[in-house]
């Protein structure tokens, strides 16, 4: 399957990933979670160029991750917002800061990011636990089922058509 044609599958991480699974485009969540609005300032926090970055505005914008909004008539300036669809992606990012933190950087180091919940002031971590007893989960925990035409597709990947 070329990377192109991702999406084209019932497998829901596939379909997440053909519209954020690009990593310049992750870098760009970060900064619009932790605030950035304007291109300017996504520029210089991600250090892409303006080129990349526009066409990657503009790939969020059209899925529906970010919306635009006029700040500035003359000359014409926008500020790019997380939709309601962009905030879903909150876990997400949650999940890589935490995967980083644990395997990629030293566990001693200071944070980089401190994120803290507004209502309480504790520091917020991510935790997955079972909808029905609440106990915590790992990858080891779980049975994972395929739906049937995902198994369908699947199994018609590995036997040619004729």
């Amino acid at each position: 399957m070329a990377w192109s044609n991702v999406g084209d599958t019932l497998c829901p991480i596939a379909g997440a990933l053909a519209v954020v699974g690009e990593r310049w485009t992750i870098l760009v969540l970060r900064e619009l979670f932790l605030g950035g609005r304007r291109f300017d300032d996504l520029q210089i926090q991600t250090g892409m160029s303006p080129h990349l970055l526009s066409v990657r505005l503009k790939s969020l914008e059209q899925e529906g991750v970010i919306a635009r909004k006029l700040y500035s008539e003359r000359p014409a300036r926008y500020e790019y917002r997380l939709t309601e669809k962009g905030l879903g992606l909150y876990p997400v990012l949650l999940g890589l800061k935490t995967w980083g933190e644990r395997w990629v950087h030293n566990i001693d180091d200071e944070p980089a990011l401190i994120i803290r919940h507004k209502a309480c002031g504790h520091e917020v971590s991510l935790s997955v636990s079972c909808d029905g007893c609440s106990q915590p989960i790992g990858a080891r925990d779980a049975a994972v089922t395929m739906g049937s035409g995902y198994a369908a597709e699947r199994e018609g990947r590995r036997s040619p058509t004729d």
